[in-house]
């Protein structure tokens, strides 16, 4: 991913589809939702940055926290 694009606000939806490219968007944001949910220590760093599940739009902090917890889509 780009630098410049890297830590931009999102949408979640469009988040996991860059994540899971060849899925639809619902179940990209299944699957990421799923990723979240197993990993404890990406959760909490998530709750410090303001991460609210269920949230549409996606600061840039938690676009961050979320690619450093993941690993580049």
């Amino acid at each position: 991913m780009e630098e410049s694009l890297k830590y931009k606000s999102i949408s979640y939806g469009e988040l996991a589809q860059l994540y899971f490219p060849k899925i639809s968007k619902k179940s990209a944001a299944w699957q990421l939702r799923r990723w979240i949910v197993a990993n404890k220590s990406l959760q909490k760093n998530l709750k410090k940055v303001g991460f609210i599940p269920g949230k549409k739009n996606l600061t840039p902090a938690i676009v961050k926290v979320l690619i450093e917890g993941l690993g580049e889509p």
